[in-house]
């Protein structure tokens, strides 16, 4: 199949073989694929900002490497004729006039902000693959009839802030907050020219969006280790983090008999292999993890009387995450019971899980196939903005293979034609998604 008329084969695919959608009379185009040595140059481009000595890039939400970022972007959303504002949660939109006055905006982007010593790929693909998809539009004089909006969210990675900002309340004891930068949410918002007393005119409310799509590397190594191009993503899974608080009592390592003891830490050790047992004893993509643990008095010379650790648990299934954490509620008084320790639980994230749209993960299919590309359909591990934006409409994700199944890592790599495929596949399902009536 020729290249020009992929987005018009999917298109009617999309039209035809899944259930819920219609197509538009107008809706079928004939477009060329993006420019995939533009794109790849643009993504060396911003790696220059907050580039650090391992080769990867430190650009924290709220940072001057951050704001130099999204200065770029900005300028890259003007070069390819979008008109670019920013919402009142700090939030960046390249927005491109649809020609149906009444039709809700499709939104599509990611963003620009990294972890510490993060790498160059994790949003900036999404978020620059996205500018590109408009200028390919504008440069071929293809209309759309629904407006487009390209999202550069702003705090991805402090918490997915810009997104959860614009699809649901919050308060300013929760924006005081600290980034890593080490500002206050309500700070590094008027920093990037928002106005959290205005928060209410960014609200999106569910239908005001004809569709959402984010196009993201893996962050894991399903499709590079069975080299296959693109992941259709089934949904973002729930993920719940608790503070575990065990205690015993302290007392002199040296004169307190083995079978004496009531060491907090031995009783730690076991609830990390029980959470292990736990997680992996049924089927399922479940995973859980004792990540932070620390004892005190934490003297080498003392048995240890209280131990803090966490507990974290994620899977699509929401149910199940709570299913799991009640059998590790029930295992941890059997731990206590050995050793005369106690066990408590408190819960300091609560993210629900939330599924693709059915329509849309047909829709990026028939795109992918239409470019003679293959795909797998995959949960995503980690939380992205599009968990937030299922709240007000359709969504939809779009994975690239990272190399090795690296993220959040100088060594995090994607390759230009991964790259460019992604940002290809992208394109269809937007037109597609533009062309596409939800029944």
């Amino acid at each position: 199949m020729k290249r020009r008329d992929f987005a018009r084969t999917m298109a009617a695919v999309a039209a035809t073989a899944l259930p819920g959608v219609s197509l538009h009379a107008a809706a079928p185009h004939r477009v060329a694929g993006v420019n995939g040595a533009r794109l790849n140059g643009w993504l060396s481009a911003i790696g220059e900002f907050g580039r650090n000595p391992q080769g990867g890039v430190t650009r924290l939400a709220y940072s001057d490497t951050d704001l130099a970022a999204r200065a770029y972007a900005m300028q890259l959303m003007r070069d390819a004729g979008l008109d670019v504002v920013v919402d009142a949660a700090g939030n960046i939109f390249g927005k491109r006039a649809g020609t149906d006055g009444a039709a809700k905006p499709v939104i599509f982007g990611s963003h620009v902000d990294s972890v510490p010593e993060g790498g160059n790929y994790d949003g900036n693909v999404g978020t620059l693959a996205a500018i590109e998809v408009a200028r390919t539009l504008g440069e071929q004089r293809i209309a759309t009839r629904h407006p487009l909006w390209v999202a550069c969210w702003q705090n991805e990675e402090g918490g997915t802030w810009g997104s959860e900002l614009v699809t649901a309340e919050s308060t300013s004891a929760e924006r005081a907050t600290i980034a890593r930068s080490g500002k206050s949410v309500d700070d590094g918002i008027r920093l990037l020219g928002g106005d959290p007393s205005r928060l209410a005119t960014a609200r999106l409310h569910k239908g005001d969006v004809h569709g959402y799509l984010e196009l993201h590397i893996e962050q894991g190594g399903n499709l590079d280790r069975d080299k296959l191009d693109i992941g259709i993503v089934e949904g973002i899974v729930g993920l719940r983090e608790w503070d575990v608080t065990i205690e015993g009592f302290a007392n002199h390592a040296g004169t307190t008999p083995m079978n004496e003891r009531r060491d907090a830490m031995l009783a730690a050790a076991r609830f990390t292999e029980m959470v292990n047992r736990v997680v992996t004893g049924e089927p399922g993509r479940q995973v859980g993890t004792v990540g932070r643990i620390q004892a005190f008095p934490g003297a080498p010379n003392v048995v240890p009387g209280r131990v803090t650790c966490t507990l974290e648990l994620r899977d699509l299934d929401d149910r199940k995450i709570q299913r799991l954490y009640d059998t590790v509620v029930a295992e941890s008084s059997k731990i206590g019971a050995q050793n005369g320790t106690t066990f408590a639980f408190h819960e300091f994230v609560t993210h629900e899980s939330a599924l693709c749209d059915e329509r849309v993960r047909g829709i990026i299919g028939a795109s992918a196939r239409a470019l003679g590309l293959t795909t797998l359909s995959l949960p995503s591990g980690a939380g992205h903005d599009a968990q937030n934006l299922a709240r007000v409409g359709p969504m939809g994700m779009i994975f690239i293979p990272s190399v090795g199944g690296i993220s959040h890592s100088p060594r995090e790599f994607s390759r230009p034609q991964d790259i460019t495929n992604g940002a290809n596949v992208l394109l269809g399902a937007v037109l597609a998604m533009d062309a596409a009536s939800w029944a």
